[in-house]
């Protein structure tokens, strides 16, 4: 049985999640690692403003993603990652509404996110889920794609 929990992403889940997170991107974008690009900090991600959430897959971690405040009305989705034994039974899109539905609670309006031109299955999801393109809001060198949605 899945399980989705909020937790730190300073905590061993986390951190282990997200490890698998930044060694796939640096494997796609070259020259890509955690500090470049828009913040994504612990701290980013702590309540109020913020949160990170972890999803179980049999009692082992097997997905992640955050949110972090933008402005009062709008919230960023950052480093939604499935591990790959973990793909293709809808976690991902799981976490994303998980995420969506804080976002919603803590008051945002609407949330953005971006990714890379070599995330095909990943821009996929976003566009399934309601996601609509927009202007680049964040600057980030390496992506290629940013979307939004409106909750509520």
């Amino acid at each position: 049985m899945d399980e989705i929990r909020e937790e730190s992403l300073a905590g061993s889940a986390g951190q282990a999640l997200l490890a698998g997170f930044a060694g796939e991107i640096a494997g796609l974008y070259p020259g890509w690692h955690p500090g470049l690009g828009p913040s994504a900090e612990p701290e980013d991600f702590a309540p109020p403003g913020g949160r990170f959430v972890v999803a179980y897959r049999d009692g082992r971690p097997a997905a992640c993603g955050g949110v972090k405040r933008l402005d009062a009305r709008t919230a960023e989705i950052k480093r939604l990652y499935v591990a790959p034994e973990a793909r293709s039974v809808g976690l991902g899109r799981r976490v994303l509404e998980r995420l969506e539905a804080v976002a919603a609670a803590a008051g945002y309006g609407s949330v953005r996110l971006d990714t890379g031109a070599s995330q095909p299955e990943a821009l996929a999801l976003f566009r399934s889920a309601g996601y609509r393109p927009i202007a680049d809001y964040n600057g980030n060198p390496f992506a290629a794609h940013w979307l939004e949605k409106p909750l509520g």
